[in-house]
């Protein structure tokens, strides 16, 4: 593992960390069937959940009308990894961001049923909003949970995991605030590895070159349990800001 690692390093080294927004994306919309539940959901619950972008960065305070520690999720699927946080942790606040409109839908209807009201959600490009409406030192914790790999060497640069998205997560975090990265793809686990290392102002909390145990509070999903059955390994990656 540790020679694979190091490549990853050596290749990183040629990557140039870009100053602007990439114009490839690291998602392609594929909306797939919606529901009249996930419709009725986006149209009703989006007002009491849901956050339009304005121009300005997020006000965390006037969004949940509270003071608290604030987490994201990045790409939170159907919703089910984020409603379990918010709902065994009350005293934090979250942001999931998620392009599919299904995927939406479904997290509103679980917010419904749970009554949860820690938790907002953003309909947006991760890096437009991490650019543009993301205040520096403003968050606890970034989660970005099996992320598309783009396994084809031709599609790595559709990655969401890059040197410059990852400075400006580690931008966003408070001193202290985590990272928390989890796929089932080893070599987008070790890409990733060599990325963040990289960045400056974060520390892999499993030490260099290291991987931690799944975090009890990651919660162990249908999928991911599937996969384990068929022999599938997840590697979970936890780097936190030390300045």
């Amino acid at each position: 593992m540790r020679s694979r690692t190091t490549a990853a390093l050596s290749s990183l080294e040629m990557v140039k960390v870009e100053k602007h927004v990439r114009t490839v994306r690291s998602y392609v919309r594929r909306e797939g069937r919606i529901t009249d539940a996930q419709r009725r959901a986006l149209r009703e619950l989006w007002p009491q959940y849901g956050v339009d972008l304005a121009d300005e960065p997020f006000d965390f305070a006037a969004l949940f009308g509270r003071r608290a520690p604030v987490m994201f999720e990045i790409g939170f699927g159907n919703g089910e990894a984020l409603c379990e946080l918010a709902r065994t942790h009350p005293q934090n606040d979250y942001v999931g961001i998620e392009v599919y409109r299904p995927g939406i839908g479904s997290l509103l209807l679980k917010l419904e049923t749970l009554m949860l009201r820690n938790v907002r959600v953003v309909g947006d490009d991760a890096e437009h909003v991490f650019v543009e409406h993301v205040p520096a030192d403003s968050l606890d914790a970034v989660y970005l949970f099996f992320p598309d790999p783009w396994p084809k060497k031709r599609h790595h640069k559709r990655r969401l995991i890059q040197p410059d998205f990852v400075a400006r997560v580690a931008r966003s975090l408070r001193a202290g605030g985590c990272l928390h990265i989890a796929t089932d793809w080893q070599d987008y686990a070790e890409y990733a590895l060599a990325v963040a290392s990289q960045t400056p102002k974060l520390e892999n909390t499993a030490g260099q070159h290291a991987y931690v145990p799944r975090p009890d509070e990651r919660l162990l999903t249908r999928f991911e349990r599937r996969g384990q059955a068929l022999g599938h390994q997840v590697w979970d990656l936890v780097f936190r800001r030390v300045v």
